[in-house]
């Protein structure tokens, strides 16, 4: 029969995963299939960590995205006002399914490829400006500016008019308990940001996709207001900062390894494989968007009741060794990678395409032009952003 609750209770929590993120996954995956914890909100959350439940449950329609099938006083999200929460993110079918049909014609492959040239060519200006210093914050000089500079230039976001996004999303993203007002100072200036943005568009339309947006909501009536400045949000915030992590660890990865490095230098054509294990051994975001049962939904012997929140460990699924031969070791020879990182079902990770491609090219032109880099740092001082949502380096010091 089943029970509401695993027995015995974990006893690893939040702040231990935050110390030991895979090694405490592991344990977890070991004593049950399902773990009702308590965040540092104070509120409980259902933590699922086996590879085939977590690939089951994204696809599994009885998880609703609605933050309004969340049970009251169950839930405490960041309070976006309408004009930043009406995104594909708190959506399900059918407005999600209208408005991913929508945006999805900025992401097609034969558009991505067409981002190939530029995305080169934002690289090596990157690696111009930072090569003869012989040192760098690998971070702040290249794995965040590089897709910044992307995503802008796909949304259409002129040089002059672009903002501090990193410190923006950083404020969402880890709060500082410090500064409680840092969080909604961020959100009204990305809301004016956008709001001014969109005006500007408006005025002057051009071949880009907040243009093709702002058309299908005054022209064909395809978007409310609301959720067409949400898009453009979204579309900008995912675009870049899923891109900065997955850069930044793919990076340390290699430098921790050094046999798969080289093997790497030796023969370039493994860097698509290269990418794909790189994303699933340490991607950038440790858990999925959070979820609401529409009835109770029962795994194992563990029942998660309607409306309570769930939290999909893709970190944990990706090192599930009932699903992957030897998890822990990067290998970027791996011939069988069905990994979870980018989601899986109706809400797989739209920038897919896009975060590939600057990966890859990021990777390989840092490679190819700095061949002696290492670590600048003793390993151990390397830190990690504080959360369990976003899986990133605050810094990576090089030396080349």
């Amino acid at each position: 029969m089943a029970t509401t609750f695993p027995d015995p209770a974990p006893a690893i929590g939040p702040a231990d995963l935050l110390l030991d993120l895979y090694g405490g996954y592991a344990a977890l995956r070991e004593s049950a299939p399902a773990h009702r914890m308590t965040g540092p909100d104070g509120l409980p959350f259902w933590l699922v960590t086996r590879y085939q439940d977590v690939r089951s449950l994204l696809a599994d329609p009885r998880l609703s995205l609605d933050k309004r099938r969340s049970l009251p006083g169950n839930y405490r999200g960041l309070a976006l006002p309408p004009a930043l929460d009406a995104n594909l993110l708190n959506m399900d079918p059918p407005d999600h399914t209208r408005i991913r049909r929508l945006v999805s014609q900025a992401f097609t492959p034969r558009r991505i490829e067409q981002l190939r040239a530029p995305v080169q060519t934002i690289a090596d200006t990157l690696l111009d400006e930072i090569e003869p210093l012989g040192h760098a914050d690998l971070i702040a000089s290249y794995a965040a500016p590089l897709p910044i500079a992307v995503i802008c230039d796909l949304l259409g976001v002129p040089a002059e008019h672009r903002r501090d996004f990193r410190a923006w999303t950083d404020a969402l993203i880890t709060p500082d308990r410090a500064r409680p007002e840092a969080a909604g100072a961020a959100i009204a200036a990305m809301l004016d940001f956008f709001a001014g943005l969109i005006e500007r568009k408006r005025a002057e339309p051009a071949d880009d996709v907040l243009s093709a947006m702002i058309a299908a909501r005054d022209d064909q009536d395809r978007l409310s207001e609301d959720e067409l400045t949400s898009l453009a949000f979204l579309v900008l915030f995912a675009g870049y900062e899923n891109t900065v992590q997955l850069i930044g660890n793919g990076v340390l990865a290699l430098l921790d390894h050094p046999e798969q490095l080289a093997a790497l230098r030796a023969e370039p054509s493994l860097l698509p494989a290269a990418v794909e294990e790189l994303t699933r051994y340490d991607g950038p975001a440790p858990l999925a968007i959070r979820r609401f049962p529409r009835e109770d939904v029962t795994i194992g012997e563990v029942t998660i009741p309607a409306g309570e929140t769930v939290l999909l460990a893709l970190g944990s699924a990706n090192r599930d060794p009932d699903q992957f031969e030897r998890p822990d070791v990067l290998d970027i020879h791996r011939a069988e990678n069905s990994h979870l990182a980018l989601g899986h079902g109706i809400h797989y990770c739209l920038g897919a395409p896009l975060a590939r491609l600057e990966t890859g090219i990021a990777l390989a032109t840092l490679l190819r032009r700095l061949p002696a880099l290492a670590l600048d740092t003793p390993r151990a001082s390397l830190q990690w952003r504080p959360s369990l949502r976003a899986r990133g380096l605050l810094t990576l010091p090089v030396r080349y």
